[in-house]
């Protein structure tokens, strides 16, 4: 996957990743976790390719194996030792190693590494014998590794010899004329013809994607899982998508099943059945789950039995409207068309 869009800081990255393909100096990629870092890796080295594209997760090399999975190791260096074993850097020999999150790289690595930036050498765990090494480094992080290395946890000498060339890719808030053209993208690799009305797409724009661009592909291919039409909807969002920005009608359909006047309502989180608790007109405060039925209820009478237009005004996805259907004895809801209101149980 290309790094997609057509925001001008992301035009400006692609022009740099494309100009920087030949060269052999390290580049340190910086950005929110999400925001395509390995993607703009690989962009890099497609541009010029050489050798084997080798990515390695820094978070991953903990533990007593973490430098022979690194650098590799010689028959017996340690117990368990069977065979000689080539590591991750003697793979990307003659191509480009991407550490990716390097900032969780424990010291005793960054040390080692360092090595191979200066010297273009490694020496296998339990061999007496240098290994020369001709290696393109790439490295990204979401962390500010000039606040690691105050704080003693990233080795000064490393960062700059990273920090030679430094993109940092933005986040997806940032470049948000680029959704519609990623939405696109994901909905192509779906397998079959999928479209997104104006509604679920007003709600994905003005959705701040803390997770990025991943949050964003993950966020359309649940909607894709649980629909089985051709469109997607707004019901079919992520409840943290759709509750983003939520207008008022539960709290005000909340208010009207109680029977109240709309004071005294205490919104102890984002819309949701379960984020309200209402005081009734005679001062004493309804339990939610009987909050719960009755702006069911009247979400229902108000859309004359539309159930995906009621989840939306309830601030819940449809499979959840459903479950709590049954729950309060509208089992046939689950199953059956439209409902009317001659469906609903009498209010106790």
């Amino acid at each position: 996957m290309a790094l997609l869009g057509h925001s001008q800081r992301v035009t400006q990255i692609r022009g740099q990743l494309e100009r920087l393909g030949p060269s052999r100096t390290p580049v340190l990629l910086q950005g929110e976790s999400g925001t395509g870092k390995e993607v703009a890796a690989r962009e890099l080295f497609d541009a010029a390719p050489r050798g084997h594209f080798v990515p390695i997760d820094c978070g991953s090399l903990v533990g007593p194996l973490m430098e022979s999975e690194l650098f590799g190791h010689t028959r017996g260096a340690f117990t368990g030792a069977g065979e000689a074993k080539r590591g991750l850097i003697e793979l990307a020999n003659g191509g480009t190693a991407f550490f990716d999150e390097v900032g969780d790289l424990p010291l005793e690595l960054q040390v080692k590494l360092l090595r191979v930036l200066q010297e273009r050498e490694y020496r296998p765990v339990g061999s007496l014998q240098r290994v020369h090494v001709d290696i393109r480094i790439i490295a990204a992080t979401h962390r500010d590794l000039q606040r690691e290395v105050a704080a003693g946890r990233f080795r000064e000498d490393l960062f700059h010899r990273l920090n030679v060339i430094r993109l940092t890719l933005p986040s997806l808030r940032e470049r948000k004329e680029d959704i519609p053209l990623l939405v696109e993208h994901f909905l192509s690799t779906a397998g079959r013809p999928y479209t997104i009305d104006a509604e679920a797409m007003n709600a994905i724009m003005a959705y701040d994607w803390p997770g990025n661009v991943r949050e964003l592909k993950n966020c359309i291919d649940r909607m894709v899982a649980f629909n089985s039409g051709p469109v997607l909807h707004f019901a079919d969002l992520p409840t943290g998508v759709a509750n983003n920005g939520q207008p008022p009608p539960m709290r005000a359909m909340a208010a009207g099943a109680a029977g109240g006047t709309g004071k005294g309502i205490a919104d102890t989180g984002p819309a949701g059945l379960r984020t309200i608790s209402v005081l009734s007109a005679q001062g004493g405060v309804l339990p939610l789950q009987e909050v719960e039925r009755r702006a069911i209820e009247q979400a229902l009478t108000y859309t004359h039995g539309d159930r995906t237009t009621a989840a939306h005004l309830l601030g819940i996805g449809r499979t959840t409207l459903y479950r709590k259907l049954k729950e309060y004895g509208y089992p046939s809801a689950v199953h059956s068309g439209d409902m009317t209101p001659s469906d609903f149980p009498p209010v106790a």
